[in-house]
């Protein structure tokens, strides 16, 4: 039964990547009209065609979406969200089902696939992690995100977590960012996108219920960098375990 496993998922990849291909070049023209659009505006245009991008492409491979805790997202207020990383679809994923206009701290690789490049810009804020000057454009161009009302979106593993644990050590950035701006951090623990798309097997996709919930809020009001990561990591931690 192993071997039959091995080869669903492959076929289960081919028809994952094609309809994937084939949604995004349908949304593709009319997510570009979001560049006309001044922000916060037009990030909102830019996430409702996201979101259904993303929900006809989850059935389309059988992978329905749960999203949990939207209630902890008060109108009109900016929050920097940080995500567990397990999977090249965590990033759609979260982007899509935040609630509001928000985007994602994104490393530039992407950003230079033809046509995708231009979608993956719109929604991100892009930094060379190898660049110190790039480092610190993004970390400004962060704060203007949530000045405009917007959501940040974090990784704070900083890459896929290819462990057994739940999470991987937390980098200081999202942390650094609620101290310089006063704005909460909802910590966000995404499930079972590691089990559809495997990160020890390159080109393997199997149909997994996935979902997303959004925890309490922490206030940064009063705290240092490191007592805000730690709340952060525990709650995310916890809840995993809890809840897997």
């Amino acid at each position: 039964m192993k071997w039959l496993r091995e080869i669903a998922g492959r076929i289960w990849a081919v028809w994952g990547l094609i309809s994937f291909v084939a949604t995004f070049l349908i949304v593709f023209i009319p997510s570009m009209l979001a560049y006309l659009i001044p922000d916060p505006m037009g990030m909102r245009y830019f996430i409702k065609l996201a979101r259904i991008w993303m929900e006809v492409w989850l059935r389309l491979v059988a992978c329905p979406i749960r999203v949990k805790g939207r209630q902890h997202f008060k109108k009109g207020e900016g929050y920097i969200v940080t995500c567990n990383h397990n999977s090249l679809m965590d990033i759609p994923l979260s982007s899509a089902f935040i609630p509001g206009a928000n985007k994602t701290i994104a490393k530039t690789s992407f950003a230079k696939i033809p046509l995708f490049g231009w979608y993956y810009k719109k929604g991100s804020v892009l930094v060379d992690r190898k660049s110190e000057i790039s480092r610190r454009r993004s970390f400004e161009e962060m704060k203007k995100v949530l000045s405009l009302g917007m959501h940040m979106c974090i990784y704070p593993e900083g890459t896929r977590n290819r462990t057994n644990d739940p999470l991987k050590k937390f980098y200081d950035g999202a942390f650094k960012l609620a101290v310089d701006t006063g704005h909460a951090v909802i910590p966000a623990v995404i499930f079972n996108t590691k089990k559809a798309v495997p990160i020890h097997k390159p080109f393997f996709f199997l149909p997994r219920r996935l979902e997303i919930h959004f925890l309490p809020p922490v206030d940064p009001a009063g705290l240092s960098v490191t007592e805000i990561k730690e709340q952060t990591f525990a709650a995310m931690w916890n809840y995993y375990n809890e809840h897997q």
